[in-house]
């Protein structure tokens, strides 16, 4: 984007820009391409996340509760060769999802988030609904997990009232993000490194338990892989009167828990529109996003398959019980061999890790409602930036709505974190507000998923119609367009049925929370649609042009500053390797 001084030659590029965008105006097109350039520099994001904040952040930044305590639900349903299985093929799934959103966000790193590049590439009317379904997760998952962290408070706790907790991390959520990018991603580079500390150490933690190194001496190996802890597990046994139908549903059921433990991972993609040198740093973020999924997902349901039996009782009693650290998996196989005192330690760990989510969703959600409202989507007074940077009515707003927590506050908020890790079927009297909020945001990270590996079809079919090679871009994604394909069909099957339990026998409640989040998706497309009358862009006319040579000056500009500032320290080069 220019940077606006007080100059002729710029004020002329300013000029320039305005003919530009009112000639493309008044062409015969899809959508108004003025509508596609970034706002002028007073009225923008600000680049200031550096490359060892986005890496970071992409190594760490998704990483959360869903892994370290839902993963104990997947043991128990698939056993622990399927919730490997599951989590493996949910990982290749997601990892298709992310080097097609890298190839865009590459080529056009642009302030609007995924909803602009469905705008562009696809109908603007999918560009709205996309943008609206990834606000309406973020206004729900943000005061989840604020519950989330008020509960875990309570396994050490309960002469504070939890409203008191709330209030405390609400506010501290909100002043983070007021204070900018800068301090929301130094404050985030620091919370995802003890994140990734924290899962090595665990990691490594079950391995020494499985090879005997524990207080018991015993050798665990591949025991819990023999029946009848394994190598699968059973779900809803007694309803479907079927051994084999039993296995199978227990494997389709760590695909649910897989999918939404690794939603949120998408989360660079909003990123970009403040990311330093972008072409640069987005790539090698999204790269890295494979061995995230690699070592952290899989290698961390490997790791507790082999030490916790998923027949044990404890995994059944551990949220029934208590909340935050009991619930975990990685503490039921310390209490099985008889470590002490590590319980307390990684429930400090979950409660660093749900603020740390509960401060990035606040930041995510109000930048989302920022690029809706730059895209015409949402009322204007949502692209107001302080001199930060920082879009505070958005910020403002998306706070307001965290207090959705106060909904749950009573005896029975432990009872909706724990309906959340182990559904309502198995604890029907806990099925509270929030747990219909975290069903909810499921399925808007699915369609989320969905309509990324759709925009990268339309504009791979665009480069194509137009000429332009995929070589020349500043990075092409592999596995093209057959991986963006099969994330697509893959994520539309685990959506359309991951609600199936709720019909053997049928619950209209988790009916409901399951699939409501489909047709209103749908509802914004089409209202969009019949009401400025939009239709698919064809691929020749889709716009790969506007705005890139802004972003284009922009990160020349800021190469030029780095290269004056002379070669960098070695901790430099150490932190931009990790």
């Amino acid at each position: 984007m220019v940077d606006y001084e007080k100059s002729p030659s710029v004020v002329s590029s300013s000029i320039e820009k305005d003919v530009r965008v009112k000639d493309v105006q008044e062409e015969d097109s899809p959508y108004n391409r003025g509508g596609l350039l970034d706002p002028v520099k007073e009225e923008t994001l600000h680049r200031g996340l550096s490359a060892r904040q986005i890496s970071m952040i992409a190594l760490g930044g998704a990483v959360g509760t869903g892994l370290i305590i839902g993963s104990g639900t997947a043991l128990v349903r698939g056993g622990p060769l399927g919730v490997l299985l599951g989590y493996t093929f949910v990982g290749m799934v997601c990892y298709m999802v992310m080097v097609s959103l890298g190839e865009m966000a590459a080529y056009l790193p642009h302030k609007k988030g995924f909803a602009g590049y469905a705008t562009r590439f696809v109908d603007p009317a999918f560009g709205f609904a996309l943008g609206w379904n990834y606000l309406m997760k973020y206004l729900i998952v943000t005061p989840n997990n604020i519950n989330a962290a008020g509960v875990v408070i309570q396994y050490w706790t309960r002469h504070v009232h939890i409203a008191v907790w709330m209030v405390i991390f609400i506010a501290f959520i909100f002043f983070i993000n007021l204070l900018g990018v800068r301090v929301f991603g130094e404050l985030e580079f620091w919370f995802s490194s003890i994140k990734v500390i924290t899962l090595v150490g665990l990691l490594i933690m079950g391995i020494v338990i499985d090879l005997g190194g524990n207080p018991k001496h015993d050798r665990i190996g591949f025991r819990y892989w023999n029946p009848p802890d394994g190598p699968m597990g059973h779900y809803l046994k007694d309803q479907v009167h079927g051994e084999s139908l039993s296995i199978f549903l227990g494997f389709w059921s760590t695909l649910v828990n897989a999918l939404f433990a690794y939603i949120g991972t998408e989360l660079i993609g909003v990123t970009v529109g403040e990311a330093q040198a972008p072409r640069k740093n987005i790539p090698i973020a999204i790269r890295r996003t494979f061995f995230r999924i690699l070592v952290f997902y899989i290698g961390g349901v490997f790791v507790i398959g082999l030490v916790v039996p998923s027949t044990d009782q404890t995994l059944f009693t551990a949220n029934k019980a208590k909340a935050g650290a009991a619930a975990s998996p990685f503490v039921v196989a310390t209490t099985l061999v008889g470590i002490k005192v590590l319980n307390h330690i990684i429930n400090a760990a979950i409660l660093l890790f749900v603020l740390s989510a509960a401060n990035s969703d606040l930041y995510i959600g109000s930048r989302t409602l920022y690029a809706l409202a730059v895209e015409g989507n949402a009322p204007k007074i949502f692209t107001k930036v302080n001199r930060m940077g920082v879009p505070y009515p958005a910020l403002i707003l998306c706070t307001a709505f965290c207090g959705l927590v106060f909904l749950n506050v009573s005896s029975s908020s432990a009872k909706g974190l724990s309906s959340f890790y182990f559904p309502c079927r198995d604890f029907p009297d806990s099925f509270k507000v929030f747990t219909w909020f975290v069903n909810l945001v499921s399925t808007f990270g699915a369609i989320t998923w969905i309509c990324i590996c759709y925009s990268h079809i339309r504009f791979m079919k665009a480069l194509r119609a137009q000429g332009i090679s995929r070589d020349t871009l500043p990075y092409k994604a592999p596995f093209q367009p057959f991986g963006s394909w099969f994330a697509l069909i893959s994520t539309c099957i685990i959506t359309i049925f991951k609600g199936f339990d709720t019909f053997i026998p049928f619950t209209k409640d988790t009916f409901v929370t399951s699939y409501i989040g489909l047709p209103a998706f749908l509802m914004f497309w089409v209202g969009y649609k019949l009401t400025y009358r939009t239709r698919l862009i064809p691929a020749e006319k889709v716009d790969l042009i506007t705005g890139k040579r802004e972003i284009d000056e922009e990160e020349e500009r800021f190469n030029r500053q780095e290269e004056l500032k002379g070669p960098r320290t070695k901790w430099q080069k150490f932190f931009d390797s990790l």
